[in-house]
């Protein structure tokens, strides 16, 4: 007899329950090879344990050894406090993740290992519950949304970065590093605080002491936008480089380049330099506890502080100096101005033209000849030759 595999794994959506206290569980759908369907509920924390043993199985397949043999999807670690929000979110990532694994190899998709957690239990077709809790609450994904898994709003995908150097937490929510250490990014924020798993460990990482396993990820870092984007300092700060600003809280400035590391470059009138991320707000946007949150936190270091001469931030990403940025500024700003003036002298021009027209003075229509006598006596009727004549 041929031994059972998945064909396909097809996810629903998530049940809310109550009992015995409230969480969430993922519902899939499971095709296997003998034809047979069977529905089957997981916990995203289930899921993740499996998927932390699927890569130790496969160490190879897994990238542990060299990222480019990768082959194993990754999927987001579990947050400290799983919402709604969160579990709505994931569907996108752990749709893929499901379409992926039954795609892999067989000596993967097919292992026992798989197999052994996609196969029905007990508390799948009775689940648990107390007749005094109100019962579950379903949450269906759309129809189109299981058409495409791609078009699936998902969270960032877990990507694997490397601490450059030491790095020593100075906070209970932060995590400390060694020079060496791989972890996987579960948060990606604009404020330049990552936050990291690694094993059993959790906490936030200043982004500056992580590079990506690959190379230089340029494309993270988008080019500078000389026009600028508009944001009022929530925070005052004092620079301490000298390629920093001073500015005070309810300042208006322009950001003209985002840096992952969470130090913007920033325009004051015709002034640039580099000012913490998270004591920014975009101008017309409303504020919010996390983001009032981070602005209470420490600025996070600049990635020029940290020495480290096999980092790949030296060899091989694109570093734009505080001199080039200051000169496309300056250089951005005169064009805007020439741009400026020479639509204002165009339309002093034309104004100029019409008032020129409006004062003119209008032209006289000329007096026709008066027709001789002749013409007269050859074109006209009998009764008004007989008077002439």
């Amino acid at each position: 007899m041929e031994d059972a595999f998945i064909r396909h794994i097809e996810l629903l959506g998530y049940e809310k329950r109550f009992f015995p206290s409230q969480h969430y569980v993922y519902m899939f759908l499971v095709k296997w090879n003998d034809l047979s369907e069977k529905l089957i509920y997981r916990r995203f924390t289930e899921i993740y344990e499996f998927h932390k043993a699927l890569k130790e199985m496969f160490p190879i397949e897994s990238g542990d050894i060299n990222m480019e043999n990768r082959i194993i999807p990754h999927l987001p670690a579990p947050k400290w406090f799983d919402g709604q929000r969160s579990t709505q979110s994931r569907q996108g990532t752990l749709a893929e993740y499901c379409y992926t694994l039954v795609n892999l190899p067989h000596k993967i998709s097919r292992c026992l290992h798989v197999v052994n957690f996609f196969k029905v239990r007990p508390d799948d077709t009775n689940p648990i519950t107390d007749s005094q809790i109100k019962k579950p609450e379903v949450f269906l994904l759309p129809k189109d949304a299981k058409k495409n898994s791609a078009d699936i709003t998902g969270p960032i995908v877990l990507q694997t970065y490397r601490a450059i150097a030491n790095y020593e937490k100075s906070s209970r929510s932060e995590m400390a590093l060694q020079a060496g250490d791989m972890v996987d990014v579960v948060e990606k924020s604009e404020s330049g605080w990552w936050f990291c798993q690694l094993k059993n460990k959790r906490g936030w990482v200043p982004a500056a002491y992580l590079e990506p396993m690959d190379g230089p990820d340029e494309s993270e870092e988008q080019e500078p936008n000389y026009a600028g984007e508009q944001y009022i300092v929530q925070k005052s700060y004092t620079a301490v480089e000298e390629d920093e600003l001073t500015l005070k809280e309810g300042d208006t400035i322009e950001v003209i380049h985002k840096l992952l590391d969470g130090w913007w470059v920033i325009r004051k009138d015709e002034t640039t330099g580099y000012y913490p991320s998270m004591y920014l707000q975009k101008a017309g946007e409303m504020n919010t506890s996390v983001k009032s949150e981070l602005r209470n936190r420490s600025a996070p270091p600049r990635r020029s502080t940290i020495r480290n001469a096999k980092s790949i931030h030296k060899q091989g990403r694109k570093q734009i100096s505080q001199e080039t940025y200051r000169r496309n500024s300056k250089k951005y700003l005169q064009s805007r101005r020439n741009m400026k003036e020479k639509f204002q002298n165009k339309a002093n021009v034309i104004i100029e033209k019409n008032e020129r027209e409006e004062n003119k003075p209008k032209a006289q229509p000329a007096v026709p000849p008066r027709p001789s006598k002749d013409l007269i006596l050859n074109r006209c009727t009998e009764s008004t030759r007989r008077k002439i004549l």
